[in-house]
């Protein structure tokens, strides 16, 4: 099974990374803050102002070695690719199940049960530990939502169908997450969901964690071999890894929802932690990100059970046993996608 390797989060404005030899070299103001051998780093992950020398970009590319630009706040802007791997009759497959109704919907449900199996499993646990009445009947509600809509997902005749009981469930989800919120609701309730810019610090907090979560999805479709740009349950449009989205759908609610709200809920991130900024847009402050980071990173590491290889991995590698469960649908090897589905 692959490894789980590091990835080097870099936002301190000015860094300048290089290679020496073998070793990657972190600078500020022309001296050595920090070095790694680069053969720990499975990725790296910078923000705004932090450049990278050539030979180090040309080697990450020749590793396969994922290289991520976002903005200082944390907004996508671009992604190194290396040369293509995988065989080419894998990605043809996955193309033509893209074009065939039958088949996109097939795996799009098993992905939108996945999502929805795991929603529930969070919104459960939530109730498990509410303390107000009031959030214990909108969370069972919620819960209620989330099973029938597993329970419509194989009656659903076409995607548009699919993707309607898909929205609805999500949309009962969030407007029950300010109920999941234990402490500090005048700054962290959840009113609706704003993505472009985010309006209150959860949503800041959220699209945050997704823009991390979307990229290891990406890196784990590349890694098997398939386009993250062609999905199924997400539309083809240019410019957007829409199988990547598909596989972070499973992902969103276990992984990235319950990381933000054991942020919250710990008081791990603070109120200050924020930056409102002009027009009403609210982005995670240099600090607020650190912490973040490294309760991200820490969270990966963690294993769980996986129903479908039938042991523990940790739950950065669950975007990775997933691309290969899909690889394998697509070559004919298993019958359908088997979603990941978070147990307690």
């Amino acid at each position: 099974m692959k490894q789980i390797l590091n990835t080097l989060y870099v936002q301190t404005q000015g860094t300048y990374l290089r290679l020496d030899h073998d070793t990657l070299k972190l600078e500020v103001e022309k001296a050595v803050k920090f070095q790694v051998p680069l053969h720990h780093l499975g990725s790296l992950v910078l923000f705004g102002n932090v450049l990278i020398s050539p030979f180090l970009i040309q080697r990450c590319g020749e590793d396969g070695r994922s290289v991520v630009w976002l903005t200082h706040r944390g907004r996508f802007k671009g992604r190194l690719a290396g040369p293509t791997t995988g065989n080419v009759l894998l990605r043809q497959a996955q193309q033509s199940a893209a074009q065939s109704a039958e088949s996109s919907l097939a795996v799009a449900r098993y992905v939108v049960a996945g999502k929805l199996q795991n929603a529930r499993a969070v919104v459960m646990r939530a109730a498990r530990e509410a303390k107000a009445e009031c959030d214990l009947d909108a969370l069972k509600a919620t819960a209620k939502v989330q099973a029938e809509g597993i329970q419509s997902v194989q009656q659903a005749s076409d995607l548009d169908q699919l993707r309607g009981i898909e929205g609805y469930s999500a949309k009962a989800y969030f407007g029950s997450f300010s109920a999941m919120v234990r402490t500090d609701l005048e700054t962290f309730e959840f009113v609706a969901r704003s993505k472009r810019p985010p309006k209150d610090p959860i949503n800041a907090l959220i699209s945050f964690v997704y823009t991390l979560l979307a990229n290891e999805c990406v890196a784990a479709c590349e890694g098997v071999g398939l386009d993250p740009q062609i999905g199924f349950l997400h539309a083809v449009r240019p410019g957007r890894p829409a199988l990547a989205l598909d596989l972070m759908e499973e992902l969103r609610a276990c992984l990235a929802d319950r990381l933000v709200l054991t942020l919250v809920n710990r008081g791990q991130i603070k109120p200050d932690e924020f930056e409102t900024r002009p027009g009403g847009s609210v982005y995670l402050s240099e600090s607020g990100r650190r912490t973040l980071l490294t309760a991200y990173q820490k969270r990966k590491q963690e294993e769980v059970m996986h129903g479908v290889v039938g042991q523990k991995v940790p739950l950065g590698l669950v975007p990775h046993v997933q691309a290969r469960l899909l690889a394998r649908h697509l070559r004919g090897d298993l019958p359908h996608y088997q979603p990941f589905v978070m147990r307690g």
